[in-house]
């Protein structure tokens, strides 16, 4: 899912690999800086594998002696692990670094060593060692967005998904936004995975991107949301067909818009957009019930009974006229159901017998 070495990070390292060497304080002797720069120009002319024996010699002559030769032994060990990144050999680089880090004394120069050893550590595959440094790297630098996402690229990568979401940066590219999306979920805080995946489809996402918007929001209860944004899908094209029409007319029912469910599945069926089935009908009753509009309602649940043939069905007709008055409809309905064998519908004739029997007793 992810990959170990992106686009900003080839060109983080070109970029450092391509810069000159640091030389700060403490002074180094001129034989020295004259040896340094020298083992620049051949590493940039390409002769790499000398230049990283050279620079490593150096750094085991110098490590144990005084202030200014440990600075010059970390400026050595800072060249070798340039030599061996240049080379592809991305842990032997780090380790210089990592050398560098442990004999230098100055501030700035231990600070871009080790973002640079992260980096170069997690191109090598080593993520949970170079996520370490680069987490402390981001501690340092949280205005710094480029290695936050780095961070939270790698942090995924072990499946530290907390971890991940408390460094996730606002904003990004829409790859960024589907990650974030990702840690978000992935770290049980779906509220703000939806935000990402809403702010990844104004940006032009693909139907599976919206599709994965949707399940969220159905996910976290989010049922008007989800119908919503299906709407949108539906209106900017990303969304065809009978299946996809089916799912929009059921997420409306589902969101708290039947009657736009019924409207669109009234439509479909008259326009052959979804084939007739009892299923549909039935769908089709059950969303004007819902909504509340007694005539369509009772229309469609009486057209699903003639339709099925089944006595449950006129049993639920009966059950619907009786609950909003429609004494007569019920009838017929219960009449029509105890015919085809249905012994409930013979209870509910009888309720509606002694209703009448009351209305008439003095």
């Amino acid at each position: 899912m992810f990959h170990s070495l992106s686009r900003p990070l080839l060109l983080t390292l070109s970029l450092w690999l391509a810069a000159p060497l640091a030389l700060a304080e403490p002074a180094l002797s001129g034989a020295t800086i004259r040896d340094l720069e020298a083992l620049q120009q051949r590493l940039t002319a390409g002769e790499g594998a000398s230049v990283a024996e050279r620079a490593a010699a150096q750094v085991e002559r110098l490590a144990s002696g005084n202030a200014a030769d440990r600075w010059a032994a970390a400026l050595y060990a800072q060249l070798a692990g340039h030599a061996e990144a240049r080379a592809g050999r991305h842990a032997a680089a780090a380790n210089h670094l990592a050398r560098a880090r442990a004999l230098g004394d100055d501030e700035a120069s231990r600070q871009r060593w080790r973002r640079q050893e992260a980096e170069l550590r997690l191109t090598a595959g080593q993520t949970a060692r170079g996520a370490e440094l680069l987490e402390a790297w981001v501690r340092e630098h949280p205005e710094v967005r480029a290695p936050r996402w780095r961070l939270v690229r790698a942090l995924a990568e072990l499946g530290r998904w907390e971890a991940a979401a408390d460094w996730l940066p606002t904003g990004g590219s829409p790859d960024q936004q589907a990650l974030a999306a990702t840690v978000y979920q992935r770290a049980g805080r779906g509220g703000e995975a939806l935000a990402r995946l809403e702010a990844r489809l104004e940006s032009g996402a693909d139907a599976e991107t919206w599709r994965r918007a949707v399940g969220l929001a159905q996910r976290l209860g989010r049922h008007a949301q989800a119908a919503a944004l299906w709407e949108a899908g539906w209106r900017e094209g990303v969304f065809s067909g009978s299946e996809d029409l089916e799912r929009r007319i059921r997420l409306h029912l589902a969101g708290g818009t039947p009657a736009r469910a019924a409207e669109l599945l009234e439509t479909a069926l008259a326009e052959g957009a979804l084939e007739e089935r009892l299923e549909y009908r039935r769908l089709l009753a059950q969303a004007w019930e819902t909504a509340r509009d007694r005539e369509r309602a009772l229309s469609a649940w009486r057209a699903l009974a003639e339709a099925s043939g089944a006595a449950e069905d006129w049993l639920n007709l009966g059950r619907l006229a009786y609950a909003w008055g429609r004494d007569d409809t019920a009838a017929d309905a219960w009449e029509r159901a105890a015919a085809l064998g249905e012994t409930r519908a013979e209870a509910w004739l009888a309720t509606l017998d002694s209703t009448e029997d009351s209305w008439r007793a003095p």
